[in-house]
């Protein structure tokens, strides 16, 4: 579903108004900002973002951003997504400052209501004459910063009093969203007009549509949880939401489009299935990247799309297309690295490979122990010989990947703990080199769905693991072997099973399984071989043993790496199945 052509006309002329925004802006410093005017320039600051003129953005909101709802939101939004992006303090405190000033700029503008009825509570009464737009945009605006601000609170510093302040701003927030949609519907069912009523509106198909989608992917025992403390999330109804917002003209349509791609193109993989509408997505970015050619944003989707189509090559094209047309934020840089290293990983070109995980190590501050863990595990992948030319000693980089850990929201980041845990083979006095670090790595970020849209690089890395499991057999027995050998059965039944394979696929997955009690390390290859027969029995038409098998890698196992990832997924696919069954 694209945007409409009436929103993208609006956008030219807010581009066009972006050309004049020194003019917008000549207001005296005591002048009141109405909501048009805020809504308009808002739009206008939106528009440049999109056009990667993010100081221009920024320069045309802060002026405004104490004084109207809307600039505060645009400016504060610009100024959070800069932190999350980079991860560093500073930039964290700066965003935390911004939504600070943000919600009071808000609050100025709500509805003053007693301390025992709620916005929505007064307006159901039939009091909507007594409400004006603005204080309703102020309910919408205070909600969507709450929800800014408690994402940079669980990052901001890693003691539990922050993880509790930041799950109360959540259920705030929802709870706002939810009554801006009874708002909502008693305007729609009285008729009530409004000059700004498609703003309000997309406001809400925004907020309601990305809380149901994102609750919607957690795994089961957690929304049971959050179900009984009012949340609850239906991943249709979200998708169905953001839809509408995205079809509608206000200015929320694109954030709610740029929502859905990142659904798409980026979560359904990582916390997903890896089963990706493609079509919808394709047929949301077309008339963006029409109108933003160069934006980053827009190519950065265009690339995601072509690598889960399978068109590698295209992608490295776009990806690297995407670094060339700026250099304002880096950020976007170090997105397009870390997608770049991991097409070179897909294609076994390590040497590549090593040359952005090198960079991201050098530039990005996400997880320097995750960084770090995947370019030593790239160089365990080349001959010595290679290794020594880019004098980098693979032993020293494991070593230092457990000082590298962070704790974010009190907790260790899962991947980083998976790192940790692997590196620590290297950390004897006579090191026990890891099989296949980099694929493992690979799998783990859910590579192989985008890998089995090509047969050839299945068929490379089938012949990479097969290498390494004759080298295995060949091995004098170690604490190390079964847990060695299990892994490259999980690694080559995936290859298998891209290749249409399914005895032998079926065969290694087995394998693993049955070798369960003798493992001693990586017991998270059991639960996750379980997912993998589960989908294999599924591409069989056996959905009766697939479900059997999800049921027991979601309750039979605990406590083993990346548990929380797998249950994510195994959330997404019971979610997929039973909606396919019911259809």
């Amino acid at each position: 579903m694209a945007t409409s052509s009436h929103h993208l006309s609006s956008f030219d002329a807010k581009q066009a108004s972006g050309q004049r925004r020194s003019s917008i802006v000549s207001r005296s410093p005591s002048a009141k900002v109405d909501l048009k005017s805020g809504l308009e320039e808002c739009e206008v600051a939106l528009n440049l973002f999109l056009s990667n003129k993010f100081k221009d953005a920024l320069e045309l909101l802060q002026p405004w951003a104490k004084e109207s709802m809307y600039h505060a939101l645009g400016y504060s939004t610009i100024v959070v997504l800069q932190a999350l992006m980079t991860f560093e303090q500073q930039d964290i405190q700066n965003g935390i400052s911004a939504l600070r000033d943000a919600l009071h700029t808000c609050q100025k503008y709500r509805k003053k209501c007693t301390i025992v009825e709620s916005f929505s509570g007064f307006l159901s009464r039939g009091s909507l004459e007594l409400t004006n737009e603005e204080e309703m945009h102020a309910e919408i605006c205070y909600a969507e910063c709450l929800l800014q601000k408690a994402a940079l609170t669980f990052v901001q510093d890693e003691n539990m009093i922050n993880f509790i302040k930041g799950g109360l701003k959540i259920r705030t927030s929802y709870h706002i969203y939810k009554d801006c949609l009874s708002i909502l519907h008693i305007l729609q069912k009285n008729k009530v007009e409004q000059q700004f009523f498609s703003e309000f509106e997309g406001g809400v198909k925004l907020g309601i549509g990305t809380f149901n989608l994102m609750l919607s992917l957690l795994p089961a025992r957690i929304i049971r949880l959050l179900e009984f403390i009012g949340f609850s999330g239906n991943r249709e109804l979200g998708l169905l939401q953001l839809q509408e917002g995205a079809s509608g003209t206000s200015m929320r349509s694109s954030l709610c489009c740029l929502t859905i791609l990142s659904f798409h193109t980026y979560i359904s993989l990582i916390l997903g299935t890896g089963e990706v509408n493609l079509g919808e997505a394709e047929n949301l970015l077309a008339p963006f990247l029409q109108q933003f050619p160069n934006g980053s944003l827009m190519l950065f989707y265009h690339a995601r799309i072509e690598l889960l189509k399978g068109n590698v090559e295209k992608a490295q094209e776009v990806f690297q297309k995407c670094i060339s047309v700026q250099e304002e934020w880096k950020q976007f840089h170090h997105l397009c690295y870390w997608e770049l290293m991991w097409i070179n990983i897909f294609q076994q070109n390590w040497m590549k490979a090593y040359y952005y995980s090198d960079l991201l190590c050098k530039d990005s501050k996400w997880s320097k122990a995750t960084y770090v863990f995947l370019k030593a595990s790239i160089l365990s992948m080349l001959p010595e010989e290679e290794v020594a030319a880019t004098n980098e000693n693979v032993v020293t980089l494991f070593r230092q990947v457990d000082g590298l850990k962070q704790r974010i929201a009190g907790k260790s980041i899962p991947t980083e703990k998976f790192a940790v845990r692997k590196s620590r083979r290297y950390s004897l006095s006579t090191p026990v080199k890891l099989v296949l670090p980099a694929l493992e790595m690979m799998y783990i970020w859910n590579g192989f769905p985008i890998v089995s849209k090509r047969r050839d690089l299945s068929e490379n890395l089938l012949v990479t693991v097969e290498k390494a499991e004759a080298t295995l057999q060949s091995q004098t027995l170690s604490e190390y072997l079964v847990d060695d050998e299990c892994l490259v059965k999980l690694l080559k039944g995936c290859c298998l099973k891209s290749l249409e394979r399914p005895l032998q696929a079926e065969l290694c997955f087995n394998y693993v399984i049955q070798s369960e009690k003798l493992l001693k390390f990586d017991h998270y290859l059991v639960p996750f071989t379980m997912f993998e027969l589960a989908f294999l029995y599924k591409s069989q038409g056996e959905m009766d043993k697939a479900m059997k098998a999800l049921e027991s890698a979601r309750s039979n196992y605990k406590d083993y790496s990346m548990e929380s990832r797998l249950h994510f997924r195994i959330q997404a696919a019971l979610q997929l199945w039973r909606k396919t069954s019911s259809d």
